[in-house]
């Protein structure tokens, strides 16, 4: 897709900074495409721009960003060429923009995945799973919840080893979580699972998938002691066996899975895993990343206003959630390579008062060129002569 360079005076050098990783994904990005004859009104780097501002400023609402892309000067520049109006964003959002937005996502995420440091090398490539209910009205008639109640359900894995999001999915608020765990993890990689997504039958197609697992289990569940095995003294780990989970007959594991039970301020854990390679102080010790994502999500949803709602279509909603990731991505990469750090509400606000600031200078910079700038010299008119007229008499 043809990329809309912008001079340099516009973007502030810190925005520009930040924007950078963008700039070779935006040349293999598939094309926004026009559903009719009429020509499309705004390009997918426009789109990107627009969503990004939005998440990066604080923005309370759509109708205040557009406002800002109308009026503020600094903004205008996210806008089409020939400005923006409300109906053509909202439309834009809501049809159109999911394929164009994961694209960039997934490319964004590897590049992310590059830079920063990986940590928790020795525990395996490991993914925490988990769902997240959005808040909806109940115009979104796509969302269904429950009778009186919208919701929609975002199906999330965070990539623990770089603390950055890994992949997602939207359904209704009702939709079932625990089928796309094999979405979400890779083979090799070891999905974290909290006690809701325990499923017997999935311990065992996974392992057939060759994507590992440590899920917590319900304390109840019936376990049939196939090896035990030895445990460490002084260890907050009571229980390491190989089991079969669940009641014969019924719902019992295929596949042996290993089970560790280890105890957190006088509160009993059980964690089935099919990670043998582990000690069982690593087992608990992943279990205990999966608190990851829930800190990601309330840090997210937080500082950059996902969930401040301005689309109503499943399709503008996902945009929306896409363009929050790519943002904290956009973030992650920036803190990284400028100050060696991970994203923090710290580093996000210097940045928005960074940016603004040099705004406001480049603004006054210009005002002070133009006021230089010598004005044309009228040359003043002359005056035509009339040309006496002769009475004849």
């Amino acid at each position: 897709m043809p990329v809309k360079y912008y001079p340099q005076w516009c973007i502030a050098p810190a925005q520009k900074l930040l924007l950078k990783p963008l700039q070779l994904i935006l040349l293999k990005t598939p094309p926004l495409l026009s559903r009719s004859n009429k020509p499309l009104a705004m390009n997918t780097e426009e789109l990107l721009n627009i969503l990004t501002y939005y998440h990066l400023q604080d923005f309370s609402s759509g109708r205040e960003l557009i406002q800002a892309l109308q009026e503020d000067d600094y903004a205008k520049q996210f806008a089409p060429a020939g400005g923006i109006k409300r109906s053509t964003f909202f439309d834009t959002v809501n049809d159109r923009g999911v394929e164009q937005l994961l694209y960039v996502f997934t490319e964004l995420q590897k590049q992310a995945a590059g830079v920063l440091p990986s940590q928790y090398s020795e525990l395996g490539d490991l993914v925490a799973i988990d769902g997240s209910l959005i808040d909806s009205v109940l115009s979104m008639h796509w969302a269904e919840y429950r009778t009186n109640s919208k919701k929609a359900k975002l199906h999330f894995g965070l990539d623990l080893n770089h603390g950055i999001p890994h992949k997602l999915f939207l359904t209704e608020g009702n939709g079932a979580e625990r089928p796309f765990v094999s979405k979400i993890i890779d083979p090799g990689q070891t999905g974290v699972l909290d006690r809701g997504y325990q499923a017997h039958h999935l311990f065992d197609q996974w392992q057939l998938d060759n994507c590992h697992f440590v899920c917590r289990i319900k304390e109840s569940t019936h376990k049939d002691i196939l090896e035990k095995f030895p445990l460490q003294e002084d260890s907050h780990v009571f229980f390491d066996a190989k089991v079969l989970l669940g009641t014969p007959n019924v719902n019992q594991t295929k596949k042996p899975v290993r089970l560790v039970g280890y105890v957190v301020d006088n509160k009993q854990y059980w964690v089935a895993t099919d990670r043998h390679d582990l000690t069982a102080e690593q087992v608990a010790l992943v279990y205990k990343l999966r608190w990851d994502v829930e800190s990601f999500f309330a840090w997210w949803k937080r500082h950059l206003n996902v969930y401040h709602l301005f689309a109503r279509s499943k399709n503008g909603l996902m945009v929306q959630i896409l363009s929050g990731l790519i943002t904290y991505l956009l973030l992650a990469i920036y803190c990284q390579e400028q100050h060696g750090e991970t994203v923090s509400i710290r580093r996000v606000r210097e940045l928005r008062h960074q940016i603004r600031n040099e705004a406001m200078q480049q603004a006054a910079e210009r005002a002070a060129i133009k006021s230089r700038k010598p004005k044309p010299k009228v040359k003043p008119k002359r005056r035509k002569r009339l040309k006496r007229s002769h009475a004849i008499f």
